[in-house]
């Protein structure tokens, strides 16, 4: 099984640590122009936000523990039955990379300004 958005042979076994897989710099500025409007600043979920289902808590432990490829996926592809839409067609896959690696940095709090 290939990654979505990788290119060659690499599987999902073979995906680097998170820490290689895009510029967190770079997500985090899409990251608050295309994603926080609905996931909060905080990537806990934008106060006030009526989404049903809510959107994900990015900093819990359910989404942190998926698979980058996993979670790649589900960006570009978007989520059915939710507001999660695919995003294919606004980013290019180095810049779902960046997000995630973003996202990541999440799990301990340390992103929270905008």
């Amino acid at each position: 099984i290939l990654a979505a958005g990788c290119s060659g042979s690499m599987g999902l076994k073979d995906l680097p640590p998170w820490s290689s897989l895009g510029d967190p710099a770079n997500g985090r500025t899409i990251y608050v122009t295309s994603c926080s409007r609905c996931h909060g600043v905080d990537g806990k979920g934008a106060e006030g936000n009526k989404l049903v289902p809510p959107p994900a808590d990015l900093t819990s432990d359910a989404v942190q523990s998926r698979r980058p490829g996993r979670l790649f996926h589900l960006i570009d592809e978007g989520k059915p039955s939710t507001a999660m839409g695919e995003w294919k067609h606004t980013l290019t896959d180095d810049e779902i990379w960046d997000v995630l690696a973003y996202v990541r940095t999440l799990r301990n709090g340390n992103n929270t300004q905008p």
